[in-house]
């Protein structure tokens, strides 16, 4: 008999979330981590730090005496990641995670699934994640699935967290050698670390004083600046709504939904903010392109996601649902 019918990961680009949950929906015990994605920890990584979130769980489940790896802790191990992007890549991982015995079945896919499944109970519905980076996936209801590589600019795509603020210090720059229109980015982007000048920022960046990881960090001043009425940050935002709305529109259409009811999931650090201009520009957007889709902002955490596609697996009625819901929703 195992401790628990459902250990549900997220794996994100800033956290990890694992919370264990029983049959019938409680909530067993919880933990956060630092980021496990494999595009920066690699597989050993990912799993290595995994395995110390899991122990975690399971002691704050109150079941410190199940030793890992000598008997599964829960029925099925729902786990979503950041950078399980390519059919490969999911395969390694896949292999690797059923070798851990942390559940009598395992499955490994996307994160993106997961903030699908927690935003939308039914199928069509297509989900878009705004964070860090920006993808897409979406489910039909005759079970076909469309994703994308999301692996950058080297995969057609653009949005998210740092691309935000690489956009912004672009403009910074080029409004400060006059290339580019004034914006009232040209100060906040370099104070916001300390310095004077874009250009100060650009050679700081070069020289590795300041990681570039760190661009991400000006994606709200972006979202204020925007809000504030600065043209070109309103620019940059008004690019997003586009792009998340491309990438939408595509999904739905490979579906054969874009005349068809249909949700649209969004969500992610920059979507769940609740910028208003960021979200009207969206949903008119998709208006235009799939006038019967229904958008839906989740501000869930994507683990939820993970329980209840874990709860559908091992069969749980629909009240077990609606209490791992009532656990972890509305940011909880």
């Amino acid at each position: 008999m195992t401790a628990a019918a459902v250990l549900a990961i997220d794996g994100g680009n800033s956290k990890t979330d694992l919370v264990l949950v029983g049959a019938d929906g409680a909530l067993l015990g919880r933990v956060r981590g630092p980021s496990s994605t494999p595009h920066r920890l690699g597989v050993d990584g990912t799993f290595a730090l995994l395995d110390d979130l899991v122990a975690k769980v399971v002691s704050a489940a109150g079941l410190a005496g199940t030793e890992l790896g000598t008997q599964p802790v829960a029925e099925v191990a729902a786990v979503y990641l950041a950078g399980a992007d390519l059919p490969s890549e999911i395969e390694i991982l896949q292999r690797v995670l059923v070798a851990r015995g942390w559940a009598r079945r395992a499955y490994v896919e996307n994160d993106t699934f997961a903030l699908l499944r927690a935003g939308a109970d039914e199928p069509d519905s297509v989900a878009v994640v705004c964070g860090a980076g920006i993808n897409c996936c979406g489910v039909g209801a005759d079970g076909r699935q469309v994703r994308f590589q999301a692996l950058g600019k080297i995969s057609g795509d653009w949005g998210g967290g740092f691309q935000l603020g690489e956009e912004a210090l672009w403009s910074s720059v080029r409004a400060q050698d006059g290339r580019g229109p004034a914006t009232e980015l040209a100060g906040l982007v370099p104070a916001f670390f300390g310095l004077a000048t874009p250009m100060d920022l650009t050679e700081a960046l070069h020289f590795e004083w300041i990681g570039g990881e760190r661009l991400v960090e000006l994606a709200p001043l972006v979202l204020a600046s925007s809000k504030a009425g600065d043209p070109v940050a309103r620019s940059i935002v008004e690019r997003l709504a586009v792009e998340i709305v491309l990438m939408a529109g595509s999904a739905l259409r490979r579906l054969d939904l874009l005349d068809r009811p249909s949700t649209v999931v969004l969500g992610g650090g920059i979507l769940a903010a609740g910028d208003e201009f960021l979200l009207a520009a969206t949903t008119t957007r998709l208006a235009e392109v799939a006038p019967q889709a229904t958008a839906r902002v989740v501000t869930e955490r994507p683990v939820l996601g993970a329980a209840l596609a874990g709860l559908d697996l091992v069969g749980a009625d629909p009240a077990a649902h609606l209490r791992i819901r009532a656990a972890l929703g509305h940011g909880a």
